[in-house]
């Protein structure tokens, strides 16, 4: 079978992909967004471009990343994604899950609506609402609606520093994502999801004492085994949004509460790869072809 790796750029993931493929007898090749060109009517049927083209003779694809870009640039490269599917494509993960993963508010509402405890947030666009939400909760991470790594998250908790961070993403048109901090012991675990099981895990522990455990931040982190009850939040947290494959995020209070913090449907996998000798490229490859022959 022949695979297409949609991507921005080949490196260490696609060509872990790539090897993936090779090793069990299957071919492949990254095509980059911006390549995808579309033509509606004129002097041909609906069409894409030759890298489109080839992404619709492939036997499936498998959206490595969704890029950076302005809200045009993402609808589309999701909607390409949709066009693809709708084509008899077999897509992984599917545009479907990504839209629920990449939008923080969709995926802790899904997760909370599957029984999952989730931290207390308030999403909302009004500067005293935001500002209502800090007061009442005291001490809070202020993220970005649309992000991942850990980039773009700040922990407040006095009312003063609130406002000026509030005031700020006013700026920028933001939709405010405030959600309590919860009281922990410094570290979270990264559970990798991959068809109806986990494949690995690591504890992220933050360094010197902060509050944020991303290993691309600064974060350590070591393999750990994932008790009975947190294996089935993991797979709950993922069936929830629809994913194949996922990065869960899980997060153990003091109080004993368990908590599931976010979903990510396409996630990188380098961090926990460095802490177990399992195959995860290669987990996923057999998903998606195991998908694809079913």
């Amino acid at each position: 079978m022949h695979v297409a790796v949609l991507s921005t750029r080949t490196g260490w993931h696609t060509d872990e992909l790539l090897r993936a493929l090779t090793v069990r007898g299957h071919t492949g090749n990254v095509v980059q967004y911006d390549a995808l060109i579309a033509r509606i009517g004129g002097r041909a049927a609906t069409s894409l471009s030759a890298a489109g083209e080839r992404l619709l003779s492939a036997g499936a694809v498998l959206a490595r990343i969704i890029p950076n870009g302005s809200l045009e640039q993402i609808i589309y490269r999701v909607d390409a994604l949709h066009w693809l599917e709708d084509r008899g494509v077999r897509v992984m993960n599917s545009p479907r899950a990504i839209e629920r993963c990449v939008d923080k508010f969709y995926t802790s509402a899904l997760l909370h609506e599957a029984g999952l405890a989730t931290p207390e947030t308030i999403v909302c666009e009004g500067v005293d609402d935001a500002m209502a939400a800090v007061e009442e909760m005291g001490d809070v991470i202020i993220k970005p609606l649309f992000g991942s790594m850990g980039h773009g998250m700040v922990r407040v908790s006095d009312p003063d520093t609130a406002f000026r961070v509030v005031r700020a993403l006013e700026m920028t048109r933001a939709v405010f994502y405030v959600q309590r901090v919860i009281d922990h012991d410094g570290c979270d675990v990264r559970a990798f999801v991959v068809g109806d099981r986990v494949v690995a895990a690591m504890e992220r522990r933050a360094r010197d004492g902060g509050w944020r455990t991303n290993i691309s931040l600064g974060g350590e982190a070591h393999a750990i085994e994932l008790s009975p009850a947190w294996t089935e939040h993991a797979l709950r947290a993922a069936r929830a949004v629809g994913a194949e494959y996922a990065g869960v995020d899980l997060l153990s209070a003091r109080d004993g509460t368990h908590y599931v913090l976010e979903v990510n449907a396409i996630p990188g996998w380098s961090g926990v790869q460095t802490v177990t000798q399992t195959d995860i490229a290669g987990a996923i490859v057999d998903q998606l072809i195991a998908g694809t022959r079913a």
